[in-house]
């Protein structure tokens, strides 16, 4: 499998962007993803109760029918906007119905930018036209730009790989940098190969890969409102997926997809808002994955762990008062063993006889630190995430993020 550093087109998948001036400064915020008329598609999307509207609109659109086009603005997440938010979204694809002749259902719009303000319906009906006439095959760099609010930088991979004797390509993108604990499924991806697969099968594969990865980060314990995740294939390929492919190959086309998103998971934490480490966390011998992850979890939300690691501080006090309050019924406290990367830093009840300050400062100042908890034997399950320090930055970010 090769990794490519500039994003590799798909067949029949044409990207357009364009500058409906929704954000303040003069870059483009508008995207517009046209696929062929046999494409098929799959999603997941954020469990937020206040999910954004055009994440209700997507959803409904996707169960009606097979999409031809997927809109995303930046700079305006139109959610916590009721009704008026619902009509917007709906105006918006209406819109790009009428300039392209295909049915309003089977546009998908997406969104991201601030939460509670009106979506400018004009200004993206305005600039839809500029996007139409950019619609280009090489559009996925311009895409990751355009899709941006506070990242720093653009996030897109692309892979190939020779499955069954035929080249398939996996191209993705994705913006977050704040607002980061997806739970689905201000997380966008897009992902398209060129393999021939039904919905069905993209969907089960989507859900999964999404468990293994995008629901395995966090930056701030935040769940966006707009949280999505899409996966098309467009059938433009050689390589055909049904209900009798040969499981080796399902497996080695799940994998690539599994890779894409990964990679892409990570690009997302090592841009968390004024991140400055990226941190692995593994929790292991735990009687359920749950478990593992509640602990896990506890240890990544901590702002006074994270806070720690930003100042490349050892305080590893504050990690185990996390695990101890992670809510593991009956933990044996005395079995519990917590390493710094390879540096054992509490065992039996306490600091390890065998820790130096010296040693853990030493981890500390990495810019990648793992974090490994062994809960005790009480089971062979375990989990891994993913998460970043927490700095002055951040704070400022997020003050300053309307302003």
């Amino acid at each position: 499998m090769t990794v490519y550093p500039k994003s590799l087109p798909i067949a029949g998948l044409k990207i357009g962007t364009a500058d409906a001036q929704i954000k303040p400064n003069e870059r483009n915020d508008l995207t517009l993803f046209e696929l062929p008329k046999q494409s098929t598609c799959a999603a997941v999307f954020t469990r937020n109760a206040f999910c954004a509207a055009p994440v209700t609109i997507a959803k409904q659109h996707l169960a009606t029918t097979a999409p031809r086009f997927l809109l995303i603005n930046s700079g305006n997440a139109n959610a916590g906007t009721g009704e008026r938010g619902l009509q917007g979204a709906l105006d918006c694809c209406e819109a790009v119905a009428q300039l392209t002749g295909c049915v309003t259902h089977e546009v998908l719009p997406f969104s991201t930018g601030v939460i509670g303000e009106p979506l400018p319906v004009e200004k993206i009906r305005a600039a839809l036209p500029n996007t139409l006439a950019t619609l280009d095959t090489n559009g996925w760099e311009n895409a990751a730009n355009a899709i941006m609010t506070t990242d720093t930088v653009p996030k897109a991979v692309s892979m190939q790989d020779s499955i069954d004797n035929q080249l398939v390509t996996v191209t993705g993108i994705a913006k977050g940098a704040g607002m980061i604990r997806p739970d689905m499924a201000t997380m966008l991806v897009f992902i398209a190969t060129d393999v021939a697969a039904p919905p069905d099968f993209l969907q089960t594969c989507l859900n999964q890969t999404v468990k293994e990865s995008f629901n395995r980060i966090s930056i701030d314990g935040d769940t966006s409102t707009n949280d999505a995740c899409v996966l098309v294939a467009t059938g433009e390929g050689k390589l055909s997926i049904d209900d009798k492919t040969d499981g080796g190959v399902i497996a080695q086309f799940s994998a690539m997809i599994r890779q894409v998103c990964s990679a892409l998971a990570r690009a997302i934490v090592l841009d968390g808002e004024g991140a400055t480490k990226f941190i692995t966390i593994s929790v292991e011998q735990g009687s359920s994955e749950q478990e593992c992850l509640d602990v896990a979890y506890t240890i990544a939300h901590s702002p006074l762990v994270k806070t720690a690691f930003f100042a490349s501080d050892p305080n590893w006090g504050r990690i185990l008062a996390a695990v101890g309050r992670a809510g593991v019924e009956a933990l044996e406290i005395n079995a519990v063993q917590i390493y710094l990367d390879d540096v054992c830093i509490v065992r039996n009840g306490g600091m390890a006889d065998s820790y130096t300050e010296e040693q853990g400062q030493n981890v500390m100042r990495q810019k990648e630190i793992g974090v490994r908890v062994l809960l005790g034997l009480r089971g062979d399950n375990h989990a891994v995430v993913y998460t970043c320090d927490l700095s002055y930055d951040y704070v400022r970010i997020n003050a300053e993020y309307r302003t």
